[in-house]
């Protein structure tokens, strides 16, 4: 599976720094000292919609990780998976009578296109489930052999009890993580399983649903944890820098994924961070394809929205916080824009430099964004009161906002 076409990321002077990012595993701050090369697993989208701010914005933060990265010197190896095969992705394909792999090949697509408009890093890997089944089965098979697993009317479950660290990522109590796991994909009213919590690892073949090959696990398909975990080992190897994704994700499936993999080696930890981004809501529930309270970046495009406004909206709020989205966000954006627009057109300004430094603090800063955005809006209001002299400084605040915002001015 292929990703979408990169943009060129600016080179600024001097050197950016280190991040300090909130830990959801540990609760506090952590600061990040990647080697040369950062490795970086957010995960992906499975593709029964569009996509919705709610996606932009997780994908938003974590472009931002990668932006901070390049600005110390280092590489960054990227991981995004796709979803391709899962309960939600085969419910919609029965609802609207379109076959279940031109329905997630559409939907891909599309996510591909929003993410070009928005001009966020493509990973260096982009992975669907389908394709990776040859690396889930043998995976599954270790954790079944080494009693980490157990068989349930044909299905693989994973015990959480192999892994003396479940619940490390979370920290949620064992009633919080049974309604959570109701919630989110999980079947913790199973007869016959060992613990409730207990996720599917394969999942036997159903009657008219797609299955692959599993070897001595027979034919069915993965179960959505595995999926990752198979991914990452491949791709980045155990104790790479950040998990990502949506705050939702925290459990199970950021839990379950630690808990496969460190059964799976015998290792500590899967991740050195987990970083989560906050819900986006709409009318006051968090936007969500069940309760179809969404907006979709496509359609925002197709409105004539530009997408740096978009990118704007995403990026006036931090992106731990859950926040709601109204017209009156998407015209903040615009006009802040506009703003932007004007100050670099002029042949020269203020100086720019404590602008750059501003922003790099400020995003190293747990990327606080509305803090970077605000130092862009002073040098801006400067330049709109009083101008300046500096040849080399619109070019330099296009460049900043450019590099490590990810927005075209």
């Amino acid at each position: 599976m292929h990703a979408w076409p990169a943009t060129e990321v600016p080179v600024l002077p001097g050197q950016g720094r280190d991040l300090d990012i909130h830990d959801t595993a540990t609760g506090g701050r952590v600061t990040l000292t990647p080697g040369p090369v950062a490795r970086l697993y957010v995960c992906g989208i499975t593709p029964y919609d569009a996509t919705h701010l709610g996606h932009a914005a997780t994908y938003n933060a974590f472009d931002l990780v990668q932006r901070v990265w390049l600005d110390t010197k280092r590489q960054v190896h990227y991981i995004q998976n796709v979803t391709d095969v899962d309960d939600p992705l085969l419910e919609r394909a029965v609802a609207t009578g379109i076959d279940w792999t031109a329905l997630a090949e559409r939907e891909t697509a599309l996510f591909r296109e929003d993410m070009t408009a928005l001009r966020m890093l493509p990973p260096k890997h982009y992975i669907g489930a389908v394709e990776s089944i040859p690396h889930i089965v043998p995976l599954v098979e270790r954790l079944r052999d080494m009693g980490a697993a157990y068989e349930l009317d044909g299905d693989i479950y994973f015990s959480v009890e192999s892994d003396a660290h479940f619940g490390g990522v979370s920290h949620y109590d064992a009633e919080t993580m049974r309604l959570l796991s109701a919630e989110r994909g999980g079947d913790p009213e199973r007869p016959g399983k060992k613990n409730p919590l207990d996720p599917q690892l394969w999942t036997a073949a159903r009657e008219g649903e797609p299955h692959w090959d599993g070897g001595t696990l027979g034919p069915g398909r993965p179960g959505w944890h595995i999926e990752c975990v198979a991914i990452a080992l491949e791709h980045l190897g155990m104790g790479f820098d950040i998990q990502g994704g949506g705050s939702d994700l925290a459990f199970p499936h950021h839990e379950m994924g630690a808990s496969h993999a460190q059964a799976l080696t015998g290792e500590f930890p899967f991740a050195r961070s987990y970083v989560h981004a906050g819900m986006v809501a709409l009318n006051g529930e968090k936007m969500s394809k069940s309760k179809g309270n969404l907006v979709f970046v496509s359609q925002l495009r197709k409105d004539g929205v530009d997408p740096a406004v978009i990118r704007l909206t995403l990026l006036a709020h931090h992106y731990r916080a859950d926040w709601e989205y109204t017209d009156a966000v998407l015209e903040a954006a615009q006009q802040r824009l506009g703003r932007w627009r004007s100050a670099v057109s002029r042949p020269d300004g203020p100086p720019a430099e404590a602008m750059l430094e501003a922003v790099r603090t400020a995003l190293a800063d747990d990327l606080d964004t509305p803090a970077a955005l605000a130092a862009v809006d002073a040098w801006a209001e400067q330049q709109a009161e009083r101008g300046g002299t500096d040849e080399g400084a619109p070019g330099l605040v296009s460049r900043t906002v450019d590099a490590l915002l990810g927005v075209a001015l």
